[in-house]
């Protein structure tokens, strides 16, 4: 009983954190219309707008980690996920665009404390013999919403559902996640001393260098999920790219059935090594589609989804590996700041390659910025094996 895993409490915090994400990202390739067509914005106001909503996150995210360790986790999770749910129904009454962009403030600040703080919950309630394991499941939750909330988003929208239908829809979403959350029991916290104001109450020092690995794995991985897109249509694939979301979301499936349970005997840093080499692989073979295509197109495009599920078996295979990495860096007393880093590492990540693609793309082309990308992960293997293994060997404690 020890160490029994999928606990009520344990399902109802997946339940919770699949309905949240399904509820984002069934708005998020919606809401570029909606700002076309309500407030006439153009593209690179669209670009700014949604941006606030990841900047604010990235603000509180170092905040959010002192937060939930040094107060009760549980009331500031539900309260973040309030605030969260709210933010739909703020976005429907905003007549305004100033009103809107306040709002989208708050959601993204909003955000940046539900998932620290949801993130430390799953860690307290579940054994730490499964903690690969229970994190990978926690993830796939993530993933599952990513892959079929874009898609019933657009597919709502091009079915002619109103902005409002659309946003209630994220709502009720999001206050059924919320309704759940409500059933989590978390275990007793003790009161903690509050020590003095440092920086490494925000940030976890010695996952720094873990942070900066995964950083630049992240870089690729934004340029891949804002671009892959575009960069289809570049080289002349003829495919439906929605798929390749759908692919990649199926190899990060694939993977919770061996990584996670590998983290739990001890293998981390080789889960997260295998997974690199996996992602160096299949970046070059997608900076590589441009050329193949003018050799063989049919070819070329099971080569692209075969890219798309193979990139989600490599960074499924990271993911739980690299969250238990900060976490064993950590005393319990700093869960919460472990998992604020390893999330801020990566959504940094994102944004550079969300402006990094985009650049290298406007001077030349997706290929070079793909090429860019495959370099970062062979730059990142090269420092996770040199300095991250032996650092996290010194310094983890459990």
């Amino acid at each position: 009983m020890k160490d029994k895993l999928f606990t009520p409490s344990y399902y109802f915090i997946l339940a919770a954190n699949f309905l949240l994400f399904f509820g984002f990202w069934f708005l998020m390739p919606v809401l570029p219309f909606y700002l076309e067509e309500v407030f006439k914005v153009n593209e690179s106001g669209i670009g700014v707008i949604l941006a606030c909503y990841t900047v604010a996150s990235l603000c509180i995210r170092p905040f959010s980690g002192y937060m939930v360790d040094a107060f009760a986790r549980k009331p500031l999770y539900l309260l973040a996920y309030f605030v969260f749910t709210f933010m739909f129904a703020g976005y429907i009454v905003a007549g305004v665009l100033t009103l809107f962009i306040i709002f989208r403030v708050i959601h993204g600040l909003a955000f940046g404390m539900v998932s620290v703080s949801g993130n430390t919950i799953v860690i307290d309630i579940m054994p730490s013999s499964r903690r690969g394991e229970g994190l990978g499941y926690y993830g796939l939750s993530n993933n599952i919403a990513m892959s079929i909330g874009p898609m019933a988003g657009l597919f709502t929208h091009n079915a002619g559902a109103s902005f409002t239908l659309i946003f209630t829809c994220s709502l009720l979403s999001s206050a059924l996640g919320f309704v759940m959350a409500t059933m989590v029991k978390t275990p007793y916290k003790a009161p903690v001393k509050r020590e003095p104001i440092s920086l490494d109450r925000f940030i976890l020092l010695k996952g720094m260098p873990a942070g900066l690995a995964l950083l630049l794995l992240s870089i690729p991985y934004g340029m891949t999920t804002n671009y892959v897109a575009m960069y289809a249509k570049e080289i002349g694939l003829r495919v439906e790219t929605g798929f390749f979301f759908t692919f990649m979301a199926a190899g990060i499936a694939i993977s919770r059935l061996f990584s996670g349970r590998m983290v739990d005997r001890g293998k981390i840093t080789q889960v997260i090594a295998a997974g690199i080499y996996m992602v160096i692989v299949c970046f070059f073979l997608l900076a590589a589609c441009e050329n193949l295509n003018a050799w063989n197109p049919s070819l070329t495009n099971y080569l692209f989804f075969a890219v798309a599920l193979f990139l989600g078996i490599g960074f499924g295979t990271m993911f739980p590996a690299f969250n238990t990495l900060f976490v064993n860096l950590a005393p319990n007393s700093l869960r919460g700041t472990a998992t604020s880093t390893y999330l801020t590492s990566w959504d940094v990540g994102i944004g550079l390659g969300m402006v990094a693609g985009g650049y290298i793309a406007h001077i030349s082309s997706f290929q070079y910025a793909y090429l860019f990308g495959a370099t970062l992960t062979i730059i990142s293997a090269f420092y996770f094996h040199f300095k991250v293994t032996p650092h996290f060997n010194r310094n983890k404690v459990r």
